[in-house]
């Protein structure tokens, strides 16, 4: 298990908990203002999924979410 805090704009946050809720078994997300006024941070515990069945198709080290982490080779 591991925490993950994530700072993103309000118009963003349940795209984000979705997403990693895909990803991994997460608990409760608690949500709190950022300091800068207009942010919100996002807390959660996460645990990786175990899976006996093979990646969806276009799944790049499970980080299809994440197009900025995609290989600069494909």
């Amino acid at each position: 298990m591991f925490a993950i805090r994530i700072v993103c704009d309000p118009a963003d946050a349940d795209s984000i908990t979705t997403a990693l809720g895909r990803q991994f078994v997460t608990g409760t997300v608690r949500q709190h203002p950022a300091r800068d006024g207009h942010n919100v941070r996002l807390y959660l515990t996460a645990e990786e999924r175990h899976s006996h069945t093979s990646s969806p198709a276009g799944e790049v080290d499970g980080m299809t979410l994440w197009p900025w982490y995609l290989p600069a080779d494909r």
